[in-house]
Formats: structure tokens, sequence, C-alpha cells
């Protein structure tokens, strides 16, 4: 992969994860279950993060500042915020917002594994990695509190029904 490729890899990946934390901050505010709040809200917040060290990987000079480029308006032709509006149109709720963001976290999971596996340098790669991880994490933050929502036993109550 080329130097090009690579700062256009990660410049994408700032914008991606812009969007991640534009989707987590909009939906939030459509939530009445509290706990469905803090949690998107949680995971805005890591986006950003996420954001963040990809920046600061990016040699490019066309993102001046990572303030004013994440606390810009967001860019609602990305596929999180676009499927998050129809969402909303459909009639938001809390099921509908996670099941949609589980599936994002997903996809977006196995491209940052995909990138990573193609990128040479390793302090670039691990950026790539790191973040991959975290998005699983994020995937599993989000099964979990589905799963309260939903009522399902929660993973850590499942050694007391296994011995009862």
């Amino acid at each position: 992969m080329s130097e090009l490729d690579v700062q256009n890899a990660l410049k994408r990946s700032v914008q991606t994860e812009k969007n991640a934390m534009n989707y987590y901050q909009i939906a939030a505010k459509h939530m009445k279950d509290v706990g469905a709040i803090k949690t998107f809200e949680l995971l805005a917040r890591e986006e950003r993060d996420h954001a963040k060290h990809f920046f600061d990987t990016y040699s490019g000079g066309d993102i001046p500042s990572f303030d004013a480029f994440i606390n810009a308006p967001p860019e609602n032709e990305s596929d999180w915020l676009s499927d998050l509006e129809k969402a909303i149109a459909g009639g938001l709720n809390e099921r509908k917002a996670m099941e949609l963001a589980l599936e994002k976290e997903k996809k977006l999971e196995e491209s940052l594994r995909e990138m990573a596996a193609k990128i040479a340098d390793p302090k670039v790669r691990a950026v790539f990695e790191e973040n991959a991880q975290s998005t699983h994490n994020h995937y599993v933050i989000i099964e979990s509190e589905f799963a309260r929502l939903m009522g399902m036993v929660h993973e850590t109550d499942i050694d007391t029904f296994v011995r009862e």
C-alpha cells in the first residue's frame, strides 16, 4: 500500500469515526431509557477519541484543526447518518438504534482489520488494530445493553442460571 493510500485511509477513518460519534450523539437524543442514553453518550466520546488517534497519525494538511473538524455539523451523506435518518423517520427506538449500531460496528471492525492487514508501517498498522479492537469492544457493550433492554439474561448472570 502506497503512502498516499495510507494517508487517504487515515483521512477516511477520521471521517468515519466522526460519523459514528455523530450517530451516537443524535441517537442518544432520541432515547428514553437512561441506560441507553448513557451507553450512546459513552460510545460518542470513544468515537471522538478514535477520530483523534487517526487524526494524530494523518500527515495531510487539509484538516487544519481537529476541534474545528470534529465540531463541524454532521456529514449527512455518510451511511451511519443516512441510515439513522431513515430509522428516525420510521420511528426510532432503543431496539432499532442498537440493532443498527451493532451492524455498523461489526462492519467497521471488519474494515479496520482489513485495512490494518494491508499497512506495512507498524506504527500506523497499530492505530488501525487498536481501533479495530476498541470497535469490537463497542459491539460487546451494545450487545450487553441490548440484552438488558430486551430483558434477556445478562452474561454476568449466566453462571447463576446454569447452576440452578
